[in-house]
């Protein structure tokens, strides 16, 4: 584990653990109102987060806490373990309001890279490796601490929303039946997903593991909401809706986020994403959502940010991916 860094007077470092997930979440709830990232994870997400991207919390993460041993701050450093290309360590991280501007965040940062660079270094040396961070728009002190660094800008991901009042009309497509998401078509629907994704950036293959502990597997999913598109027996087409309850606890609005949308290549050109797009829309609106939300690439390559406009989603936010590259060790 990389070194921890010395922080300013009163402030101590040691290592992140799961019993730190609900004070993550409070530093997390305490910058929503500067950050802006109309997001609201509780204690029960943030564990399901680092559980799911397999952290090692003593090596992969560090806390930041007061005199009075209250945490104020924290960074981790998470990686899938499928990748196609680059192999990709993400590193989060946020101090609370009001200790920001002491230097804190710049030490969290450094800390982050030497260890994002060790990950990279311990499971993949062989593979070109990459350290990533987002950031939303509003969040200009993260964006000049990752600039700093060395990160670049590479790609922008538009959070698209639309309310539930006038979902759009179901499509006619002759012999193609929109159902909901079951469990005896999961693996499936996992193939589907890897032959829809092969030209996306930052996509991989996703195993069985991976995909139930990223998607289907999630405490959120839900399989009521989620819709695909069947022909013949076979899933063309997909898409998988999540609820996270702590969101509606705290904006008072139920939202249904559309995680992963596709489309089979060969299948592509008939509406299929329209289709299902249009039904979990009525589905979500059926189930007291007042409105969903998807992220989108702005460089997507099969064009789905137009598809998203024409169906009523207008962008709210934009996150950008900052990157550093890492050449193969050795």
């Amino acid at each position: 584990m990389a070194d921890l860094p010395a922080f300013p007077e009163g402030c101590t470092a040691r290592p992140l653990t799961m019993d730190d997930a609900a004070a993550v979440a409070a530093v997390l709830a305490a910058s929503e109102s500067v950050d802006d990232t109309n997001e609201y994870p509780d204690a029960t997400d943030m564990s399901d987060w680092w559980v799911n991207w397999n952290a090692d919390l003593e090596r992969d993460g560090v806390a930041v806490t007061d005199e009075s041993g209250v945490l104020i701050g924290y960074a981790a450093a998470t990686a899938s373990p499928t990748f196609r290309e680059a192999f990709a360590v993400y590193l989060e991280g946020r101090v609370r309001p009001d200790h920001r501007g002491r230097g804190i965040g710049r030490r969290l940062m450094s800390w982050s890279l030497a260890r994002g660079a060790e990950i990279h270094a311990e499971r993949h040396p062989e593979a070109p490796g990459s350290l990533v961070v987002s950031v939303s728009e509003p969040m200009t002190s993260l964006e000049s601490l990752v600039r700093r660094a060395g990160l670049r800008p590479e790609r922008w991901y538009r959070q698209m929303e639309r309310p539930l009042t006038d979902p759009p009309p179901l499509p006619s497509l002759p012999g193609v039946e929109l159902v909901p998401y079951t469990a005896d078509r999961d693996d499936e629907i996992r193939r589907a997903h890897n032959a829809a994704f092969t030209e996306h950036h930052g996509s991989s293959e996703r195993d069985p593991a991976t995909w139930q502990s990223l998607f289907t597997g999630q405490r959120a999913f839900r399989p009521d909401l989620s819709v695909l598109a069947v022909e013949d027996g076979v899933v063309l087409g997909y898409l998988l809706a999540f609820v996270y309850v702590a969101d509606t606890l705290a904006t008072g609005r139920r939202r249904a986020d559309f995680g992963q949308i596709g489309v089979l290549p060969r299948a592509r050109g008939r509406g299929l994403a329209s289709a299902v797009i249009a039904a979990a829309l009525r589905a979500a609106a059926e189930h007291d959502c007042q409105s969903a939300e998807m992220q989108v690439d702005s460089d997507n390559v099969t064009g789905a940010l137009r598809l998203y406009e024409k169906l009523g989603f207008t962008t709210t936010r934009t996150q950008v991916s900052w990157s550093l590259a890492l050449p193969p060790v050795g």
